[in-house]
């Protein structure tokens, strides 16, 4: 359990429950209290805080008022509370290879000395590689529900999972139907923003008996409790420029990944505009928006059995996972 939860903004959003064995409600977080919304009339006694994204646009005024002028003893101290993934999302996208930092550390670090060229100029060509993608489209491809676990939640890593990597990232969380968006007109589908840590099998990630198929994000990502989420949902409203957001995972203590939202190749606006022009975004949904530089393959250390990852985003609250071995 958690005593608090450093947010920005007077309210976020997030799923509790008093035991781990009994059902999640939806609860309105402010920082150490707790508002069961499944009692409020005023928002429908939502089941889910999927239920109050369905009506995003509309209950916003509610939950705002609610915030500010819910009695104190209709609170519950966060300490009392598990804290579960802020949403059950029914489709995950994720857009892979988007900061430049970090594209062009693991274009080096698989740099092969032998094909003749410098450091420098594996680099400079990388560098120059991720400047031209933006003429492009973003690399989005899709998780799994069921790879969702809460934010303070056991990692099983995989028996048969040989290179197990964090990856921190930020993820925008959908807060209505929308179709063909353009990038204007985008940040308007999304209701807010939460932490996720999208975890990578990185010898899995290509597939080299078949190498002309390219990369197997089925089998690299997607184990369970291989996406933790939350602790909580920030509207939007409270933190409107993602691209001021600053991403921190520690392991054991030490900083892995530091690096602002600014070094994203593809902003926020033109990865849900993309994901929008292939499928309809529902709301819930989570867009992952990549990862900084600062992975392990990078570092030269993955992740094993006791390692506890620390993971933070501006104004979002942190994460605090443990990694543990699979023995069923």
């Amino acid at each position: 359990m958690v005593s608090s939860i450093a947010h920005t903004g007077n309210w976020a959003l997030g799923s509790f429950s008093r035991r781990s064995d009994e059902a999640v409600f939806p609860g309105l977080v402010s920082t150490d209290r707790v508002l069961d919304l499944s009692a409020h009339a005023a928002v429908g006694n939502p089941a889910s805080t999927l239920d109050l994204l369905e009506r995003w646009d509309s209950l916003l005024p509610v939950l705002d008022a609610l915030a500010e002028t819910s009695p104190p003893g209709d609170w519950i101290p966060l300490g009392e509370l598990d804290v579960a993934s802020p949403v059950a999302p029914r489709q995950i996208f994720q857009c892979g290879a988007n900061y430049r930092t970090h594209v062009i550390d693991l274009a080096v670090k698989h740099h092969d000395p032998a094909d003749g060229r410098t450091v420098e100029q594996v680099r400079a060509e990388a560098a120059a590689e991720m400047d031209s993608r933006l003429e492009h489209s973003p690399y989005v491809f899709l998780g799994l529900p069921s790879a969702i676990s809460g934010p303070f939640d056991d990692i099983v890593l995989p028996r048969d999972g040989a290179q197990p990597d964090w990856e921190l990232e930020l993820a925008a969380v959908i807060g209505r139907p929308a179709r063909r968006l353009d990038v204007s007109e985008a940040l308007d589908a999304v209701a807010g923003w939460t932490i996720v840590n999208d975890l990578t099998l990185r010898e899995r990630v290509l597939r080299r008996d078949m190498p002309l198929l390219g990369s197997d994000w089925l089998a690299s990502k997607n184990f369970p409790t291989g996406l933790p989420a939350g602790p909580v949902i920030v509207p939007r409203a409270s933190a409107p420029d993602p691209s001021a957001f600053q991403l921190t995972l520690k392991l054991n203590g030490e900083t892995m990944q530091d690096e602002s939202a600014k070094d994203m190749i593809f902003d926020v606006a033109r990865i849900v505009a993309h994901c929008s022009q292939v499928a309809t975004l529902l709301p819930g949904d989570l867009v992952l928006t990549g990862s900084p530089a600062g992975n392990g393959l990078v570092h030269g250390r993955l992740l094993r059995p006791g390692d506890v990852m620390d993971a933070t985003i501006t104004g979002l609250g942190a994460q605090r996972t443990s990694c543990v071995a699979e023995t069923s």
